[in-house]
């Protein structure tokens, strides 16, 4: 039985953080998550859906470590988003939050990745499978992905929005 005939699905993610204020504050500003409940200054619970939540953050106290590089565990957490336009508001945010980023083409996705105040790695991506040049398996692609292919998406995704905004009227 498949994890989906078994009604499996991923439920959240657990991050521990040093500051829970800023750690709440940046998964709300620059990722857009929304903060359903708050225990304190020990957990902030944050949702990107109608469920309670899909992250947990936890915090140790701004004395806490870094997990050692190259160690076992968590690489990175990755966010969905919907499309191109999506992605490139988001990298605007990031910019403007003076988050650096890696944009990477991996032929089923686009994806960026960056680091949130503690050093914990995240992703945003977009699905890529089922877009024009788009590929249906990963193969180990990672090629670099400019902004300006991002914005080219956008621009072709805003022509046809206007399009079937014209077939509606």
């Amino acid at each position: 039985m498949s994890a989906k005939q078994a009604g499996i699905e991923m439920g959240h993610a657990h991050i521990y953080v040093r500051n829970l204020d800023q750690s709440a504050d940046f998964y709300t500003r620059v990722i857009g998550l929304r903060e359903t409940e708050r225990i304190g200054n020990a957990m902030a619970f944050l949702s990107s859906s109608e469920k309670h939540h899909t992250l947990a953050l936890q915090a140790l106290g701004e004395t806490a470590g870094p997990q050692p590089p190259g160690t076992v565990g968590l690489y990175h957490v990755a966010f969905e988003l919907p499309d191109a336009v999506s992605l490139d508001t988001a990298l605007d945010r990031l910019d403007a939050e003076g988050v650096g980023w890696q944009a990477v083409d991996h032929g089923i996705s686009w994806a960026v990745y960056f680091d949130d105040p503690d050093g914990n790695g995240l992703e945003l991506y977009v699905d890529r499978r089922r877009q024009a040049g788009g590929r249906k398996a990963w193969h180990g692609i990672t090629a670099r992905l400019p902004r300006e292919r991002i914005r080219q998406d956008v621009d072709a995704e805003s022509v046809n929005r206007a399009d079937v905004a014209l077939c509606i009227n």
